[in-house]
């Protein structure tokens, strides 16, 4: 039987961990490893290995002839060369979160149009005074940048609130589609074809009193000339994960500068955190593993 080892607490239902235990012989851990060699020895002699980041990549080098599979989306600097080289097949699970991530960009197209977080427990408005009569999102136009698992779904949540969408993906002309955009949507993934993509030229070329949405690495966009639209008063407002710093870190410099920011409403890194992202991960690590004992691996980083 194969030995699979699980690095971690990964939240398997038993439904899950039932399938996973046909599958071979399964160690299950219940806490995270706290070093780097602890994370080796545990994943010692496996020949399937279900982890997070850390511990991984590092470690890559010191890994032959196993198949790891990652129950998140995003993985980045991974040397391909030293999975070859070591025989190492790596998959991951993308699309798990494309539910959550959906729900998070609908909030703050919400919040940004219609300002409900200004209104709610509110306590301060003026006696007499109509409050402020804010924009709803009927007909404006979005343009979400890639069409992806998370690009695509959000587009189908646009068009049921009645905005007009539309697309930018590889090829394209990226201030013309922007042009006339009144909320944009930054789905992209970083890439050799994406890294600084929405540079300063991007920002100052969108439509006035636009908004933008951005849940992805920070390396995509130039945050300074985003601050600066906002400040010049091209911007309305920004919605922003800080997806390139720690999930729940708020003491974070990017974190903060953007706290500090009227027009922001920043979270840290949380738009995926939700139960149907772990659930949905959890699946793809096992059919992950299906496939690959069945000859035909796929999600493959490559």
């Amino acid at each position: 039987m194969k030995k699979i080892i699980i690095t971690q607490n990964f939240g398997f239902t038993s439904e899950q961990t039932k399938r996973l235990k046909k599958l071979g012989d399964v160690k299950f851990y219940d806490d995270s490893p706290a070093t780097e060699e602890e994370w080796l020895s545990r994943a010692k002699d496996a020949d399937i290995i279900c982890s997070e980041e850390f511990g991984l990549k590092d470690n890559l080098n010191k890994l032959k002839n196993v198949f790891i599979t990652y129950p998140f989306v995003a993985l980045d600097s991974i040397d391909i060369e030293q999975l070859k080289k070591n025989n190492i097949t790596l998959a991951n699970s993308p699309g798990c979160n494309k539910d959550a991530v959906s729900e998070w960009v609908m909030s703050m197209i919400l919040n940004l149009f219609r300002k409900f977080s200004q209104f709610i427990k509110n306590n301060n408005l003026p006696k007499g005074e109509m409050p402020e009569i804010t924009q709803s999102i009927k007909n404006k136009n979005v343009t979400i940048l890639g069409k992806g698992n998370i690009g695509s779904r959000v587009g189908k949540l646009c068009e049921a609130f009645g905005m007009n969408v539309v697309f930018f993906d590889r090829g394209d002309n990226l201030l013309k589609k922007i042009k006339s955009a009144d909320v944009v949507i930054n789905c992209l993934s970083p890439n050799e074809g994406t890294v600084n993509l929405l540079n300063k030229n991007f920002f100052f070329s969108l439509k006035k009193n636009s908004y933008f949405i951005t849940f992805t690495k920070k390396e995509i966009y130039n945050s300074d000339a985003m601050i600066e639209t906002l400040d010049k008063n091209i911007l309305s407002g920004v919605a922003d994960d800080c997806a390139s710093e720690i999930v729940g870190d708020i003491y974070n410099n990017y974190y903060q500068k953007l706290l500090k920011h009227k027009k922001v409403l920043v979270t840290p890194h949380i738009a995926w955190s939700a139960d149907s992202s772990i659930f949905n991960g959890n699946e793809m690590v096992i059919d992950n593993i299906e496939a690959w004992i069945k000859g035909c691996p796929q999600n493959l980083i490559e």
